[in-house]
């Protein structure tokens, strides 16, 4: 980053096309991680793993936290997907989470040269949070809001949840860019990880057919390396392990051409999630501060 702050993001951000195969983490903030641990997590982020992005996922709904990120971010050399959480309790907390995010990217003079992008909700349409014309006039008034700023604005949603309401167009018209959860686990076809590109590919097809030829990415995407409460298959033979955990990142890994050349100016993938302490078994570090596995996957090919 430079010494002061520059002027305006003429010329800032690099070419979209160049975002393609491995980018980034997937990181839950739910614990509102102290500045310190913000910075450290993502220098390891940065220099360990050579991720150019982070993707919010979770609320902290303390004061200042997205001042907090914007730091840290900043510091490293991170962009950041933002996030408005919706939540789980059909609550109007997001709107709250909403108008706090916006202010402090028009107070704080660094957020728009790390903020990449606004995402309203995760899966706020499978989740039925809003009709899907309330969110697709959700996103237009954030466009509005954020123009100014330069900053787009999506959603980060399953393409299931675009489906199950007759494809959901007017949101897939009005976003920015397309983010995209690919949990293949959760398929009814579900077996091993190394088998799931097929699933995979559906998903993406969809996307490349009604999606306007936007940039894409795979932002809250992964194999889990356990089940629990929240993650049981639909398959009885899915199989979750640390393996399969592996195997499904080696697998994105080996289709970086793909990505590279994929609608849209090529396809940029996260890893969800940074850590086992934010979503038991997706982490790529086990709850013991430990990778689980060897993980450096291709920034480009």
């Amino acid at each position: 980053m430079p010494d002061s702050v520059p002027k305006s993001t003429d010329d800032w951000w690099c070419d979209p096309s160049t975002e393609y195969a491995f980018l980034g983490f997937s990181y839950e903030v739910t614990a509102c991680q102290k500045p310190s641990q913000l910075k450290k997590e993502f220098a390891d982020i940065r220099k360990n793993f050579d991720g150019r992005y982070i993707r919010l996922y979770g609320a902290c709904d303390n004061d200042g936290f997205y001042d907090d990120i914007v730091d840290a971010a900043w510091e490293n050399g991170l962009g950041v997907h933002a996030l408005v959480w919706f939540g789980f309790d059909g609550d109007s907390k997001w709107k709250t989470r909403r108008d706090k995010l916006f202010a402090s990217l028009h107070s704080n003079p660094k957020a728009k040269f790390v903020t990449r992008g606004v995402q309203f909700g995760s899966e706020p349409l499978y989740d039925d949070v809003l009709p899907h014309a309330q969110l697709a006039d959700q996103v237009k008034d954030a466009k509005a809001n954020l123009s100014s700023l330069n900053i787009p604005v999506t959603v980060s949603e399953l393409a299931y949840g675009y489906q199950e309401r007759g494809g959901a167009q007017d949101v897939l018209d009005t976003i920015d860019f397309i983010n995209i959860h690919v949990l293949p686990f959760f398929d009814q076809k579900a077996s091993t990880s190394n088998k799931s590109w097929p699933l995979v590919e559906k998903t993406l097809n969809f996307f490349t057919k009604n999606g306007g030829g936007k940039k894409m990415y795979l932002d809250e995407n992964g194999w889990p390396s356990k089940t629990s409460e929240g993650v049981k298959p639909n398959s009885p033979d899915a199989v979750a392990n640390v393996q399969n955990e592996k195997d499904y990142f080696n697998l994105l890994d080996s289709k970086c051409s793909y990505f590279k050349t994929a609608t849209g100016g090529g396809i940029g993938w996260f890893a969800h999630i940074y850590s086992d302490d934010q979503e038991p078994g997706y982490g790529i570090y086990g709850s013991n501060g430990k990778t689980k596995f060897s993980f450096k996957p291709r920034t480009g090919c």
